[in-house]
């Protein structure tokens, strides 16, 4: 149900503050459902506390609340059916519901769902000043947006060009959290080994946050084999601190389908990456990503993904089956696997686990 009432429960979000005269015997609770990637799920923590600040309450269920913010993943057609789907059931109405519950929807929104949502009546707005607020886990946000442009991806269409934050402001987080006492630390961004602001890249970061005093394990997603270079492979093998875990998308096997993908690389160079990585980070723990089913691609075609996944061994996969997203260059491709080959080759993916 859409909100009637006079009060604006948007207000305490956009810098008018509540007025206890008009909050009256109200108590505001919110409840946020984050769909998607680590970066969504950063997202979710500030906004939380962003509320939090301004007078919210967390409540346990959406139905319960009295706003729900829902973060976005275009990326796949099944994450956006998910929210459609959250979207109607709470529409149908709970009993307790909130009569005045407003959704509101941010994230990673591509223009053509952005319309399907505006007519189902909810509000799409971007949360502004973000990094400015503290996470509570470890989750550190080094930079969003996307310069790849990958065929199918929708990410840099939703978040943009690649803009880093500067290496004082990830640091005083990191430190903040540590002390917060923090174990963990995860850097994240939509290509995290891309990052360079001035003349400090991706592998001077990771030693600098390795410099910090503190008893606490560093992370870092999600890579791109392109930017994988010598020198932050020897910092990831130097830096005590540093998990050695890498998660690496590889995608596809075979070479045709990695052009079509726009990935900037060949299955020979991935391999021969993985080679180097293993020599000098001997029992380095290696995961990936892997789409099947991508247009155009042919049964042998997806045996060489098969044979990849065999050679490298890696720990863990995540398997997407293809899913068209408009407004995406692969979009204009033909979706020529069926769906029940989708599902046999995803099947044979997750089988070697």
């Amino acid at each position: 149900m859409r909100a009637s009432s006079p009060i604006n429960l948007l207000a305490p979000i956009f810098g008018a503050e509540p007025s206890s005269k008009k909050l009256g015997f109200f108590l505001m609770k919110y409840h946020i459902i984050a769909f998607g990637c680590q970066f969504n799920k950063a997202d979710a923590e500030k906004i939380a506390r962003l509320l939090e600040k301004k007078g919210y309450k967390q409540s346990p269920t959406a139905d319960r609340a009295d706003l729900v913010v829902i973060l976005v993943c275009s990326v796949r057609q099944k994450s956006i059916d998910k929210v459609k789907n959250q979207i109607s059931r709470l529409r149908q109405g709970f009993c307790g519901q909130s009569k005045n519950q407003k959704i509101i929807l941010t994230g990673c929104i591509l223009p053509n769902d952005k319309k399907m949502f505006e007519k189902m009546g909810v509000e799409i707005t971007k949360f502004k000043n973000l990094d400015k607020i503290k996470p509570k886990t470890g989750l550190v946000i080094i930079g969003n947006g996307c310069n790849n442009f990958c065929s199918y991806c929708a990410v840099p269409y939703t978040r943009g060009r690649e803009k880093y934050r500067q290496p004082k402001k990830i640091l005083c987080e990191a430190n903040y959290l540590i002390k917060k006492g923090a174990k963990e630390i995860t850097l994240i961004a939509q290509n995290v080994n891309s990052y360079k602001h001035g003349k400090t890249d991706f592998a001077d970061l990771l030693k600098m946050v390795n410099d910090l005093p503190g008893y606490f394990k560093i992370r870092f997603l999600t890579n791109h084999p392109k930017d994988m270079t010598e020198k932050l492979i020897e910092a990831i093998a130097q830096c005590d601190k540093i998990k050695k875990a890498i998660h690496l998308p590889f995608q596809a096997g075979d070479n045709a389908i990695l052009k079509k993908m726009n990935r900037k690389y060949t299955r020979e160079q991935y391999l021969k990456l993985v080679e180097k990585i293993k020599k000098q980070i001997p029992n380095v723990i290696l995961t990936t990503d892997i789409i099947v089913g991508f247009p155009g691609e042919t049964k042998k075609q997806f045996e060489k993904t098969v044979e990849v996944m065999k050679k490298v061994g890696f720990k863990q996969a995540f398997v997407a089956k293809y899913s068209p997203r408009e407004g995406t260059t692969a979009y204009k491709l033909k979706d020529s696997v069926p769906l029940e080959e989708k599902k046999r080759r995803e099947q044979i993916c997750l089988s070697l686990f």
